[in-house]
Formats: structure tokens, sequence, C-alpha cells
């Protein structure tokens, strides 16, 4: 067998990287950990469309050499050691040994030469039996997932609708902010599923989703065109394993903040100072920070500002956050809306999953206040604030710039709820609630003192 260039990389070093993605690394982190270039582990990325190429849980059955075994036969051939001198050094039969060194040395030199990791190459690549894949080798069933992921538009009596002109194809994700293709963006388990139905008795015409989506995804399949995946709901053109947005999206969320660490009190709303908070976000990356009481209802407003040298889509690259709501500008801002508050009336706050609290723990620090995060997709768990939330819209429309109100005019506006009577307190307003527990507690403070 020709040697075609340069050897690979080991699998077991492939085996490593991909189970350092599995775990939520990115290429760039995973290659780090095992010791390679950024640049292959990237391309092995690529290439496999973000799958592992291969059973990441397979263990060899010592049927065949092994690297070890071959850097054995190696070594003794150096020494000028014969094959059957090899083959009883590694325990395998002579004819195992004669072959290995006639099928797998290297000749790329114009001599034969035999070396541990060329031969380990040239025997994954003989051990390889690529199939032709099945969208290949059924035109109509080619045919037929291509038409509905990439079919067009049309009205109820067949007249097509051609839509908007989408930007040129470059081999990345959907195009932000900008037209996509309209089609009939069947999903690949819809394809799967309803093409049992329209050939029910036609065997040949079947499909799993996982198959479309590893045509879509991994280059050299050369059944569908990669520009397609754009016709998926997401529009990725590369897979995001889950560990990876699970690690991103709530890497601050420690065991400790779970909201099932909760005081007990705070979930029957009778002991007031356990606050909810969340972002209202506005245009162009603006927001106002709500923070409300689950007891008396009372809210605060928190002014967020963008910070100096902003400039919206023009930020630098890995840059600092200038947005008004990065980590430690929240905290700061928070620190200072919560600060006057006494002890008594600031026992915990409980937040969405945002990382604009991922300075948490320092939050704590500063102020006393432990917080907590509520469950994924759990607002419920944050009730009072996501209805307050729904009030605050009728002054902060979606879409709208919020960035151009001053600290003063959100004040306000909390002072406008605030002051507004609530049915869940006997039509008492949230400022009269809250001012009574807080008059209890200076009177509390005054008695303890005498």
């Amino acid at each position: 067998m020709r040697s075609p260039g340069h050897p690979k990389f080991q699998r077991n070093v492939e085996v490593a990287f991909w189970e350092q993605i599995a775990a939520g690394l990115l290429p760039e982190e995973a290659c780090g950990v095992i010791g390679v270039a950024p640049a292959v582990g990237a391309r092995w990325f690529r290439n496999a469309g973000g799958m592992a190429p291969f059973d990441l849980k397979f263990q060899p059955s010592g049927r065949y050499l092994s690297f070890a075994e071959r850097e054995e036969i190696a070594l003794l051939r150096v020494q000028g050691e014969g094959v059957r001198e090899i083959a009883r050094r590694i325990g395998r039969d002579p004819g195992t040994v004669s072959r290995e060194l006639r099928r797998n040395a290297a000749t790329r030199g114009g001599t034969r030469e035999y070396r541990a990791s060329v031969a380990q190459w040239k025997a994954d690549m003989a051990a390889k039996r690529p199939k032709i894949a099945k969208l290949v080798a059924n035109p109509l069933l080619h045919e037929y997932v291509q038409e509905r992921l990439a079919g067009q538009v049309s009205l109820p009596d067949g007249t097509a609708v051609l839509g908007p002109r989408p930007p040129r194809f470059t081999g990345r994700n959907k195009p932000h902010r900008k037209d996509r293709p309209w089609s009939l963006a069947w999903s690949p388990e819809q394809i799967a599923n309803r093409i049992k139905l329209d050939f029910p008795d036609d065997e040949s015409m079947r499909i799993s989703h996982e198959a479309i989506y590893q045509s879509l995804y991994i280059q050299g399949r050369g059944a569908l065109k990669r520009e397609l995946v754009w016709c998926l709901r997401t529009g990725r053109a590369l897979r995001a394993p889950r560990e990876r947005s699970r690690r991103k999206t709530w890497a601050h969320v420690t065991p400790e903040t779970l909201i099932s660490e909760r005081p007990a009190e705070a979930a029957d709303r009778a002991v007031p100072g356990h606050w909810e908070g969340d972002l209202l976000i506005g245009l162009e990356r603006s927001a106002i920070g709500t923070v409300v009481d689950r007891s008396t209802k009372y809210t605060m407003l928190v002014h967020l500002p963008r910070e100096e040298g902003y400039r919206h889509k023009e930020s630098v690259k890995n840059g600092p956050a200038l947005a008004g709501y990065g980590a430690l500008t929240m905290k700061d801002a928070l620190a200072r809306t919560m600060a006057g508050l006494p002890t008594e009336l600031a026992r915990s706050l409980t937040w969405d999953r945002g990382k604009e609290m991922s300075a948490h723990a320092q939050f704590r620090v500063e102020t006393g206040i432990p917080v907590f995060f509520a469950d994924p997709q759990s607002p419920w768990q944050r009730g009072t604030n996501e209805n307050t939330n729904g009030l605050l819209r009728q002054y902060f429309p979606k879409g709208t710039d919020l960035s151009r109100w001053s600290a003063q005019e959100i004040e306000a506006v909390a002072h406008a709820l605030n002051t507004r009577p609530r049915k869940s307190l006997g039509w008492k307003t949230p400022a009269e609630v809250f001012n009574e527990h807080l008059l209890l507690h200076q009177q509390a403070g005054v008695a303890s003192t005498g």
C-alpha cells in the first residue's frame, strides 16, 4: 500500500479529542487538553460536522495488532531480530508479523522501512469499509428528502412564491438579521415519519432522521448540499454538543445556588425580603433591571446605562462588555440599588439563569444577599417578577431603546407601580405594605436597644 503522506494522529488521540467535545469543551479547548494544534481540532470538528465519526465506547478485541505491538515490532526490527523472534516476543503468529512488515511498511523514501506510526495509519485506512449513503444510492429517496427540505413555497393553487433573495451561502450558520430562503423546511423527523405514509409498501423508501442530519452535516457524504442546513429550524452549519450549550449558558449556576437550596420561608410569601429579579431587554442591547419582593410586590428598577465606547454591532471581539449589563456592571448596579435595604428585608434574591449574574458570589460578599437561580425553562418559579415585567412593558415596550431613559425616569415608573393598589394585597399599594414592614423593623430595633 503506497504511503499517501504524513500519517494522521492515532485513534486514541482523536477519541480523547471527541471525549472532551462531548464534555462540553470548544475544539480549541479540547486541543489544549490533549496536546494537538488548534487548527487540527478545528479541522476534525468541521469535517465531522460536529459529531464524533466513530463510537467512543468501542474497545478493540485484540484480534488485530495494537499500536503498542507495532512499536515493539519496529523496535525489534531495528535491532535486527527476525520475523519468528519478533513473533515470539510479542506473542503473535509469525505469519501475522510477516504480513504486517510486508503490507504496512513505509515506502515514501523509496525503501521499505517499518515505522509504527505509518503502519498504524495504513492499517486504519485498510480497515475502513465505507458504504454508499442511502440518499446517493436511491435517487427517488434523495429527491423526496430534498424536495421537503428545500422545496419551493407556493399558494394553495400551486403558484410558486419566491420569497426574499437570501445572501450567498458561506458555509457558516444562518445569516444574522438577514433574510433566509423560503422553503418547505420540513424537519428530518417529519420527513422520516411522513415517508412511511406516502410509501407504505415500498421498503426502499425508508430513512431515519439521523441519516438526514448526517448527510447535511458530514462532509464527503455527497448526498445533500451543505447549504440545505439553512432549511433546518436552527440554521446551524455544524452540530453543537448538548453539554457545550449547558456549560456556556449555566456555568455560573453552582449546586449551592439552585432554587431548591433557597430558604423554605420564601415559598409561602409570608415573610418579606425574598426578591425576584430579571432584565427587561430593549433594542440594540439596552436593558433595565427589575427586582420585586415576593411578599409585598414592591418593585425596584435598576438603571443600566451603556458604558463609554459602546457601538452597536461594532464592539471589539472578546473585548469588555459595554452594553450596560455585563456581569461586573450588573453586580455593581444591583448592589447600589439594594444596598439600603435592612437585613430583614434583604433575605434572598432569585434570578433566572442569565449570565448577567455571573458575579453573584461577589454580589453576596458585598451585600450579604444570597443569590439563587431558577430551574431551566421554569419562569413560574419567578412568577411575581414575570408578572411585574408584563406590567412594565406598558412603559417600556419591546423593540424600543431602553437606554434613553434616565435613572430618575425609571424611578418614576417604579413609583407608579408601587403606588398602584393590588388585589392580592387587599387593595393596599406595595409601597404601603413595604413601609409597614420597614416601620416594624425600625420599631423592633429601637425596642431592642432600649
